[in-house]
This record gives structure tokens, sequence and C-alpha cells, in this order.
């Protein structure tokens, strides 16, 4: 009984063997080829590992070269921003130097001015004493012209006119008149007219002299006035002589200080206030 037991034993290990033997050289084919494959792609890689070398270190080159370039350009740019700097100093320097002689001057001229200041300032305090005095001076010679001011005009006179209205303040001569005229209640034109043939425009109105008595002191006027003429015959010095205009509501005067031969001279007075008469 053991013998075939044992024969078949033997018999499935020889299968077995046979198997095992079989699948062994399919692994060995397997691994043989997974081997060829792994050394192809670690040949690739390092085909590619070799390229990648080669270009890093051509960059690597390319950029020492570059850093080398830049490093000497950096030293060169600094040493032009050195010299220029340094110009630049020497510059400032000569503008400084330039500015504190100008102030230096500038100084000696303030004080130079200064000195001319005071001396023209005690110059001027003693100018101010002398008009100060010449001020008060002044002022007393018009309050002396003015008092004698207003005695002329206290000493005027006022009378009718020949249209007989009655007139303003009358002056018979050139201090009463003048008297007239600082007091500025009326305009006042004078005139010294001669004996013509054409009227003479005085102020307002044109006048022709017609006739003139120096020893009777008369005289005879033609007076044109707002395109009328009005003949004034035979007046006297001092005479109040009147006429309207349309342009104002009092009468205006015309007053004769002195007859000569073929010629009187006096002033016409208007009134100030220029309004139509209704």
């Amino acid at each position: 009984m053991k013998i075939p037991i044992l024969f078949g034993a033997v018999l499935a290990l020889i299968g077995a063997s046979v198997y095992f033997y079989y699948q062994l050289n399919q692994v060995r084919a397997e691994i043989a080829d997974t081997r060829d494959q792994i050394l192809a792609e670690v040949a690739k890689v390092h085909e590619t590992s070799n390229v990648s070398m080669s270009t890093a270190k051509r960059q690597v080159d390319t950029l020492r070269t570059e850093l080398a370039s830049a490093r000497g350009q950096a030293s060169k740019l600094a040493g032009d921003a050195k010299v220029e700097a340094e110009k630049h100093a020497d510059e400032i320097a000569a503008k400084l130097s330039q500015v504190q002689e100008e102030q230096a001057k500038k100084v000696t001229e303030v004080s130079s001015a200064v000195t001319a200041v005071k001396e023209d300032a005690t110059q001027t305090k003693s100018q101010v004493g002398q008009v100060t005095t010449e001020v008060s001076t002044l002022k007393t010679d018009q309050a002396a012209t003015k008092s004698e001011l207003e005695k002329t005009i206290s000493d005027l006179k006022s009378t009718r006119g020949d249209l007989g209205v009655q007139s303003g303040l009358i002056a018979t001569n050139g201090k009463e008149l003048a008297a007239l005229k600082a007091l500025g209640e009326r305009n006042y034109v004078e005139f010294k007219l001669a004996k013509e043939k054409a009227p003479q425009k005085v102020g307002d109105v044109q006048i022709r002299l017609k006739n003139a008595d120096p020893k009777k002191n008369r005289y005879t006027i033609e007076l044109i006035a707002d395109d009328k003429m009005v003949e004034k015959k035979d007046k006297t010095i001092n005479e109040p002589v009147q006429f309207l205009l349309a342009r104002a509501v009092q009468p205006y005067e015309l007053v004769v200080n002195e007859v000569r031969k073929d010629m009187i001279v006096g002033y016409v007075a208007a009134p100030k206030v220029q309004t139509a008469r209704k």
C-alpha cells in the first residue's frame, strides 16, 4: 500500500516541479523584459538629465558673464557718479562763495544806506521843525486872511438890478471880486471888452460894446442870450445889469467896474443852480 502512495507522491512532486519550472521561466522572461524597460527608461532619464545639466551650465555661464559685466558697469557708474558728485559739490561750493560775497556786499550797502537814512532823518527832523514853524505862520496868515475876507464881504453891498430884482453882493474892484469868488455863491467870469463890430463871448452870453464914456462912467452894450439880443443903454459903473437865461431860475448879472475909452472892464456873475425856468 505504501509503494503506490509514494509513487503517486513522486509523480505529484515531479508534476509540481515541472509546473514551477515553467512558471519560473515565465517570471524570468517577465523580469528580463522589465529590466530592459527600466534600463531604457534609465538611459532616457540619464540622457534628459545630461541635456538639462548642459543647458543649466550654459545658463549659469551666461549669468556669470552678465554678472561680471553688470559689476563692471556698476563700478564704472559708481566712478562716474563720484566724479559727477564731486563736480556738483564744487559747483555748490562756488555758488555758496558767490552768495556769501553778494550777502557781504549787500550788508555793506545796507549799512551805508542806514547811515544815510539816519543822516536824512536828522536833516528831516530839522526840516520838520522848520515846516512846523512855517505852518504855524501860515495858519496865522490864513486866519488874518479869513478875517480880512470876512470884513471885505461884510463891506460889500447888494442893490436892485435894472430888472428890479434884488442883486447879489456887488464887487467894485479886484479885491472884492476875489472875496466873492472865495465865497463861492456864484460863478464869475471877468472880461475886458473893447469896442468892436462883432460881439464877443463872455461866459454863457455874447456882448458887443456900442459906446463907452469914461468922463460920465457910462456905457451902452448889446447883449445876446438865448439867441435874443437886448440893448442895455446908458448904464453906470458898479450897476448890476440883469438878464435872464432859460437855463437858470435866478438872473445873471453883469457889473462894469471901470469905463475906459472904447473899453469896459468888469465881470459876469452866473447863478450856481442851472435849472430851466418853467
